[in-house]
This record gives structure tokens, sequence and C-alpha cells, in this order.
């Protein structure tokens, strides 16, 4: 058999064995592969309002919350401002009572 550049002896296998390691191969290199394939939803982006709206907080505070470093901003062309939803919804930390 040939691999790589090599070439490579297989014995003490049957042939059931054999084709049961090159299956078990290939279905890993095919479920890796579909993995990366699946359908990603696309990313939403919030103004700087609909952040405040959705945490239910002045927008004041989240400009604060940017300048902190605790909200990412994101610049779509002009001066607009947006913010990943997925990100906002990230920075929540949950409190410990």
């Amino acid at each position: 058999m040939y691999k790589g550049g090599a070439l490579v002896t297989v014995t003490g296998l049957t042939i059931e064995q054999f084709q049961s390691i090159i299956a078990e191969g290939v279905r890993a290199q095919f479920d890796e592969f579909t993995k990366n394939l699946q359908a990603k939803e696309p990313e939403e982006y919030l103004s700087r309002a609909e952040v405040a709206t959705m945490l239910k907080v002045h927008i004041t505070t989240v400009h604060n919350q940017t300048k902190s470093g605790k909200l990412t901003p994101y610049r779509l062309g002009g001066r607009r401002v947006y913010y990943k939803r997925s990100e906002v919804e990230s920075a929540i930390i949950k409190l410990n009572k």
C-alpha cells in the first residue's frame, strides 16, 4: 500500500478488518467535513438604541460599557455604531446570590 511517499505493508489483518479501518477513517473525515458545512445563522447587528432597549438601560450606559471594553462596537461604514447580538448576550454576567 502506498501512503504519502512511503510503501506500507499491511500484515496480520483480515480483509474485513482492513476494510473496517479504512471505513472508520473515511467516516471520521466525512463527519469533520460535514460539521464545517452546517449552515450558520447570519450575525445580527444591533444599534446603540437597540442594545439599550434590549438591556433596559439608558443609551449612556451602553456608551460607558463600550468605553470600558465590556461591549465591542463595530462600524459598517459611516458613523453608525453596531453591536453583535451574540456578543451583547455573552457580555451579560450571571450573579451568584
